[in-house]
C-alpha cells in the first residue's frame, strides 16, 4: 500500500528532475545579441521558459521550451509542434490549424529572409497552443497569439518586398539588354514608393484580427490627416475557383471599409475593389495556398 502510494511521487520527482536539468543548463547560458536563426530560436525558447519556470511555475512547459531552446543548438530544423501534440478544445482548434499551416508554408523563404521573425512566431505558436491547451488565462492566449500574428504579417510584408526588388532588379536587367540590343532609350517612372499599408488574412476568411485592427488605427493615426480619399483593393491567392475569390476579395475590402468608417473617415472618401486572385504579391501556380497573397491593401488616392 505504502509502495502504491509512493509510486506516484517518485515519478513526479524524477519529472521535475529532468525539468529542472534542462532548465538548468538553459538559464546558465550567457545571453547574448542573436545573429542568426538558431540563435534567434535560442533566445525565444529561453524567454518562454524562464517564463513559465520563474513566473509561472508551469514546469511541463518550461520543460518542453528549454529542450527546444537546446536542440536549438544542434540543429536549425526547429518547428512548432504538431497540433496533434496538444489537447486544444474543439471550438479554438480550426484557427491554429490555420496557423500552423500558414507558417509551415512560408517556413523555408522566411529563415532567409527573417530569420528573426520567424523564430518568433515558431515560439509564439508553441506558446499560442500551449495556453490555449490550458484554456483559462485569456490575457496569456491574446498575447502569445498577437506575438505570432505580428510576427507572421513582418515575415509576409518581407516577402513581399523580396518579390518587388526581385522583379525591379530583373526589370532593369532586361532594359539594360534591351539597350544594348536595340539601342532604345527606356523612360522609367517615378520610383517613389506609394503610400500603402497591407493588412493579412487567414485561409478562406474575412474577419480581421486585433492585430490587424490595430495596424490600421496606426495606419490612420500616422497618415489619416495627409489622405483625403482611400481605395482599399482585396486580394486572395490562388487556392479556389477565380470567382470564388474574386467575392472573397471583396468581403475584404468591404471589412476594412468598415474600419475606416468605425475610425472617422467618410464613407464618400473611400472606394473599394476586389481583384481576387489577379495582382499576387508572391507568384504562385494555380490551387496554390500563399499566404501572403491573402491580403487587403488601403492605398493615398491623391
Amino acid at each position: 500500500m505504502k509502495l502504491k502510494l509512493l509510486l506516484p511521487i517518485i515519478c513526479l520527482l524524477i519529472f521535475l528532475g529532468g525539468c529542472s536539468a534542462s532548465y538548468k543548463q538553459l538559464s546558465k547560458m550567457e545571453n547574448k545579441e542573436p545573429k542568426n536563426f538558431q540563435e534567434h530560436l535560442l533566445s525565444e525558447y529561453k524567454k518562454r521558459a524562464s517564463f513559465e519556470a520563474e513566473e509561472m511555475h508551469d514546469w511541463n512547459s518550461a520543460k518542453l521550451y528549454s529542450e527546444k531552446a537546446l536542440k536549438s543548438l544542434e540543429t536549425d530544423e526547429i518547428y512548432p509542434e504538431e497540433i496533434s501534440y496538444w489537447k486544444i478544445p474543439e471550438e479554438n482548434i480550426n484557427e491554429i490549424k490555420i496557423a500552423y499551416d500558414n507558417l509551415m508554408t512560408i517556413y523555408k523563404d522566411a529563415k532567409n529572409i527573417d530569420p528573426f521573425n520567424l523564430a518568433r512566431a515558431i515560439s509564439s505558436l508553441d506558446c499560442w497552443s500551449e495556453q490555449q491547451e490550458e484554456n483559462w488565462q485569456t490575457w496569456d492566449i491574446n498575447s502569445c497569439k498577437n506575438d505570432f500574428l505580428n510576427a507572421m504579417h513582418s515575415i509576409y510584408e518581407k516577402i513581399s518586398a523580396e518579390k518587388d526588388e526581385q522583379e525591379t532588379v530583373n526589370k532593369k536587367n532586361n532594359n539594360s539588354e534591351d539597350e544594348t540590343k536595340d539601342e532604345v532609350t527606356i523612360v522609367t517612372k517615378n520610383e517613389n514608393k506609394e503610400l500603402m499599408q497591407i493588412i493579412y488574412f487567414d485561409f478562406d476568411q474575412f474577419k480581421l484580427s486585433e492585430v490587424s485592427k490595430d495596424k490600421i488605427k496606426k495606419f490612420l493615426n500616422n497618415y489619416g490627416s495627409i489622405i483625403n480619399e482611400y481605395l482599399v483593393v482585396g486580394h486572395t491567392d490562388t487556392k479556389g475557383t477565380n470567382k470564388y475569390n474574386l467575392s472573397l476579395s471583396i468581403k475584404r475590402a468591404e471589412v476594412v471599409k468598415e474600419i475606416l468608417i468605425n475610425n472617422g473617415i467618410e464613407q464618400s472618401n473611400i472606394k473599394i475593389l476586389g481583384k481576387g486572385e489577379e495582382s499576387l504579391a508572391v507568384d504562385t501556380p494555380d490551387d496554390t495556398k500563399q499566404p501572403a497573397n491573402r491580403r487587403v491593401e488601403i492605398k493615398k488616392t491623391n
